[in-house]
């Protein structure tokens, strides 16, 4: 038997925060935005400048950068599209993620390797091929392809085939959808989504004058893709790289998502990944912003009971502000906390995030006031306790509720 390749994990990156955050968390590889030209233009974002420091970070750290240049694009944006590309070339970006022909073109002038986007609606080996003789390095298939779909592609074709495992889907086939464009003139296309998809609807009846209110079933808000329950299927499949989708979504969504898939993928590999173990993964990912949990399309066209039945996260935790770190002594591996909101008590579960410093999740083990153990803390006191992972001076600190009563 072939030994299995190990598949690259891939993070979203939205801001520093995030980038630290996927690097601590295991990620091989990132994929990120800048402010123009980027199917995430409602996330922060980075800006232009910030290429060279990316690269350096990621070089140092052994992580791929992925450059998403993946919206349409129209005439007046040609000149943004080579001022960007130049920069990419300069930074030493490892490849750009695109579908308009156009940013295609001129990354095979400027010799930069060039993946492309699942916008392509790639679902078949002939669409694989025609990508692969045009020089692509690597191709993000449509999500509507099967597990089935995919194995066959993978055999015929001779490319780095991408496919998402986790995060938010789309009721349009590739996400081409026009609701947003129609209801506020923003359009999805362009990465400027406002998903009222997500939303409640109400049907009107015009001629008996009634409607109906659709909030028990959100018709139009596919659950999030999980596939941890049959991630070893996916990676006995030979798919190369795995996409987590989330650049909008929260550092702490990263880190946990990021963590458990990384230690899925190398548990599998080491021949450890049982039954047992992939439940507790799903439950350690249900903490975490979702809409519900989805096989998505790998076994088939999803069915009606795949969609949201609320509104926004179905997440059984969530964050509270507690206050931010005024100093780390590196020595003793001790972190002072100044409290400006909730109290935290003893053994209580709470996040420190910064930009260096990504997401540390800790419990209290011990905490000290003026040289006195307490076993709380209340808003307007400082607070020092033990923390073995480096924090930063104004790293935010936050309390982890559980929602689960």
């Amino acid at each position: 038997m072939d030994r299995i390749k190990k598949p690259l994990l891939l993070a979203p990156v939205g801001d520093w925060k995030m980038l630290s955050t996927a690097i601590k968390a295991g990620a091989d590889s990132i994929y990120f935005g800048i402010e123009k030209l980027n199917m995430r233009a409602k996330a922060d974002n980075f800006k232009l400048e910030d290429l060279q420091e990316i690269s350096k970070i990621c070089k140092e750290n052994n992580i791929e950068t992925n450059l998403t240049l993946n919206t349409i694009i129209y005439e007046d944006e040609l000149t943004d599209v080579e001022k960007i590309l130049k920069k990419v070339k300069e930074a030493g970006i490892d490849s750009v993620i695109c579908w308009d022909m156009s940013v295609v073109q001129k990354c095979k002038e400027l010799n930069i390797p060039f993946i492309i986007s699942t916008q392509a609606s790639i679902s078949n080996s002939e669409a694989a091929k025609f990508y692969q003789d045009l020089g692509a390095k690597r191709i993000i298939l449509a999500r509507e392809c099967t597990l089935e779909k995919i194995k066959e592609i993978r055999q015929k074709v001779n490319i780095e085939i991408e496919t998402f495992i986790h995060g938010a889907m789309c009721v349009a086939v590739s996400g081409r959808c026009f609701l947003s464009q129609s209801i506020f003139g923003e359009s999805a296309n362009r990465g400027e989504c406002l998903q009222p998809c997500r939303r409640e609807f109400e049907i009107y009846d015009k001629q008996d004058d009634y409607s109906l209110l659709l909030g028990r079933d959100y018709v139009l808000s596919p659950k999030d893709l999980c596939t941890i329950e049959f991630i070893d299927k996916l990676i006995d499949a030979g798919i190369d790289i795995f996409k987590i989708e989330g650049r909008k979504r929260s550092p702490e969504y990263i880190a946990k998502v990021v963590s458990i898939y990384r230690k899925a993928i190398d548990l599998h590999l080491e021949g450890k990944l049982s039954k047992e173990v992939k439940l507790e993964m799903l439950s350690e990912l249900k903490k975490v912003y979702n809409r519900g949990f989805s096989s998505g399309f790998y076994f088939g066209i999803p069915e009606a009971t795949e969609f949201a039945k609320k509104y926004g996260s179905q997440a059984t935790t969530r964050k509270i502000y507690v206050g931010k770190v005024i100093n780390y002594f590196r020595k003793t591996k001790i972190a002072h906390i100044r409290i400006e909101a909730e109290e935290i008590a003893l053994k209580d579960k709470i996040l420190i995030i910064g930009n260096s410093t990504g997401v540390v999740e800790m419990d209290i083990p011990s905490m000290v006031i003026d040289k006195k153990e307490v076993t709380s803390v209340h808003k307007g006191s400082d607070v020092t306790f033990p923390c073995k992972e480096i924090v930063r001076v104004n790293d935010q600190v936050y309390k982890i509720v559980s929602l689960i009563h």
